[in-house]
């Protein structure tokens, strides 16, 4: 996972860097809330961001709202990484958007269960929008076929929006995901065979 981490503390930003790349994730480093702001939008695969609470420029909760703000990519996770320790501090970051909180100096085995905690959501955030997308599509489609057809009373075509003459086949299969299987009913087996269809009634009876 690409993640962004901003820390003006070289320190802090170096211990970051080497346990989030031990944990085998991409960091993208800032020094200050206005080049993480910077670097998220020239980045749009960053999929978290951890910020520290108070930088040079913006603050992190400054960056954390430009981030939660940004349409184009609505799930970024953002961590608070800070000194303060409060509940009313802890408040004030998840009103601000925060999704999770770590108190520093951090411990790394909570930084990863932390990582690791977010990875889940994002992964679940994207599920789910997928699903909604396939919802949609799908509810799309039944509309289109709900929709009044220009069928031919002779071939029994249908016409397309863009004016070509599809077999029902076809139609239904661009615009559905049904699979036709080619039968005959009894109506049209008795008229095109009628020796067979006589013969399959008697052996019916």
């Amino acid at each position: 996972m690409r993640i962004l981490i901003a820390e003006d503390d070289a320190v802090s930003r170096k211990l970051l860097e080497k346990n989030l790349e031990k944990f085998n994730h991409e960091v993208i480093s800032a020094v200050d809330g206005t080049s993480a702001v910077e670097a998220y939008r020239q980045e749009p695969t960053i999929e978290m961001a951890i910020l520290d609470w108070i930088m040079p420029g913006k603050s992190g909760l400054e960056v954390c709202r430009a981030i939660k703000d940004d349409e184009d990519n609505p799930i970024t996770y953002v961590i608070m990484l800070t000194a303060k320790s409060s509940v009313e501090n802890l408040a004030e970051a998840l009103d601000n958007g925060a999704d999770d909180f770590i108190a520093k100096p951090f411990d790394r085995v909570e930084l990863k269960a932390r990582i690791n905690a977010g990875v889940r959501i994002i992964r679940l955030q994207e599920a789910l929008m997928k699903n909604i997308s396939e919802l949609e599509e799908a509810l799309a489609h039944v509309n289109q076929l709900q929709e009044i057809l220009p069928i031919c009373a002779w071939c029994k075509r249908i016409r397309d929006d863009s004016g070509y003459w599809n077999s029902v086949e076809e139609y239904m299969h661009d615009h559905s995901d049904v699979e036709f299987s080619h039968s005959i009913c009894p109506e049209c087996l008795a008229k095109k065979y009628p020796e067979e269809a006589a013969e399959m009634a008697s052996e019916s009876k």
